[in-house]
């Protein structure tokens, strides 16, 4: 069968994270849910409750996100000290409270306690590395390692070394959270708050300011906001739309007839009253219908969905985190029985009006099932460069039991036949807990040669695998339904 990825070569075996705040917990979610255990150092009296709410709502998420299988969750060790979280790991994550003492005597005892080829990063939002490394021990293993809120679930994490961070700490830290299905982002320079921040916080000052002055409500900068900057900036930045040179020049050009502000208005009492008036008419005015948490990641996973379809930014990085689940996650074979692909959870976007799941999302089921039986047998980027790969040439599907959004399915193949050139699929489609099939999917595929594009058989290692396959699955009964074409009866 085919090998899996070497995506667990990369992630880490465990990660002492210092903090379980909120970033903290989300740093705890995205690991656990990644398979990598977590030895937890936090000292607030609510930090494990808030590490449980945070791992049930990044659980929710990811179904929504993705119907490849998790992994195994990774264990989650509650601690007592700073060395009790550090040792046995390969990465530390400190996620303390903005306060530079705290976080250099905190980073100073993980560097005393830790081994010598621990990573150690911090999620500092603004000071910098440099600071940080201050009172360490081997400091050259620490950097900035910023990521957004909600961590489980926003790709960017912000890598920024300090004077004396190592080249290797960088590159290793790299390929771990690339692992962990982020997007890296090397800042060039130390500099305060680091990119996303000083970004967000000139729009805050804005914001703030046209408030200020009466241009502008609460409810105003949210709609000027979520109707156009934050749709727009999703998708591409201006800059990249500006045409060329002279298409740029204009956009700089225009900037600067703007002044730039570099501090915020006094929060005085009568500001501070207007602004909290206007934050409770804006959610009169726009009432939720889900909790606030929870609608915030649906509408992060929606625009992400959007833009794993068009395979752009965030949404080739969730494709990319995506593919390696799907290796990591082989069909469960054995010699008397059909490949079995891990349970799945329907996602409530694949029902329709009337809760049902649609029909094009029971073919994805038997899609992705006939996908992963062609990996198991050897089909890499390397078979499909050189000898070919087989390609869906007649697909039949059959409805028997409703599906709804939250069932737990899993869908079973039979190898039907194989010869030089052609494969028949069989795939039942079961609800947990329910050996009766609520759809059977019928496939022939066709093994089509990558320069001729023209069939052509089957090669080696692959068409061994297959006529193996077929000869033990000709030992099943064969499928009541199975050649069964639409007609009247």
């Amino acid at each position: 069968m085919l090998e899996t990825s070497n995506i667990n070569e990369k992630l880490p075996r465990a990660v002492g994270l210092l903090g379980g705040g909120v970033i903290g917990s989300g740093w705890a979610a995205r690991f656990l849910l990644n398979g990598v255990d977590v030895r937890l150092y936090g000292p607030s009296p609510d930090a494990v409750e808030r590490v449980q709410k945070t791992l049930a709502d990044a659980r929710r998420a990811y179904r929504e996100l993705t119907l490849m299988p998790l992994p195994p969750e990774g264990s989650l060790t509650v601690v007592e000290s700073v060395a009790d979280a550090v040792r046995g790991v390969d990465l530390v994550q400190e996620s303390a409270p903005e306060s530079l003492e705290l976080k250099q005597e905190l980073l100073a005892a993980a560097s005393r306690a830790a081994a010598h080829g621990t990573l150690i990063c911090s999620s500092t939002s603004g000071f910098r590395p440099s600071l940080l490394q201050a009172e360490m021990d081997r400091p050259e293993r620490l950097l900035v390692a910023r990521p957004s809120q909600p961590v489980y679930l926003l790709p960017l994490i912000e890598l920024c070394a300090g004077e004396r961070t190592a080249s290797e700490a960088l590159e290793r830290a790299t390929t771990i959270y690339e692992a962990i299905g982020m997007h890296p982002l090397v800042v060039r320079q130390e500099v305060d708050g680091f990119i996303a921040n000083r970004l967000q916080g000139a729009i805050s000052c804005e914001a703030l300011w046209l408030v200020h002055d009466d241009v502008a409500t609460l409810q105003d900068i949210d709609d000027a906001l979520r109707y156009s900057l934050a749709l727009r900036h999703a998708t591409m930045e201006p800059y990249r739309m500006a045409g060329g040179r002279k298409g740029l020049r204009q956009n700089i050009e225009q900037c600067a007839l703007w002044p730039r502000l570099t501090e915020t208005p006094d929060i005085d009492g009568a500001f501070l009253g207007k602004a909290v008036e206007q934050v409770d008419a804006l959610v009169k005015s726009d009432p939720l219908d889900a909790p606030a948490v929870q609608k915030r990641d649906d509408l992060i996973v929606a625009l992400l969905h959007a833009l794993r379809s068009q395979g752009y930014g965030p949404g080739e990085t969730v494709a990319r985190w995506e593919r390696s689940l799907r290796d990591r996650t082989p069909p469960q074979t054995n010699c008397s029985g059909p490949l079995r692909m891990p349970t799945v959870e329907m996602p409530s976007h694949w029902s329709d009006y009337s809760g049902h799941i649609k029909q094009s999302h029971y073919l994805q089921l038997i899609s992705n099932a006939s996908d992963a039986l062609l990996r198991s047998i050897g089909i890499d980027c390397e078979y499909r460069s050189n000898s070919g790969n087989y390609y869906t040439a007649e697909t039949h599907l059959t409805h028997l039991r409703e599906l709804h959004a939250g069932d737990r399915v899993r869908v079973l193949t039979q190898v039907l036949g194989v010869d030089d050139k052609r494969l028949h699929l069989y795939q039942a489609i079961t609800r947990e807990g329910d050996d009766r099939p609520a759809a059977t999917g019928e496939q022939m595929l066709i093994h089509v040669d990558p320069t001729s594009r023209r069939s052509a058989p089957a090669k080696g290692r692959v068409r061994e695998q297959l006529l193996e396959l077929v000869r033990l699955h000709a030992k099943l009964p064969r499928p009541e339904r199975a050649g069964a074409g639409i007609g009247m009866r």
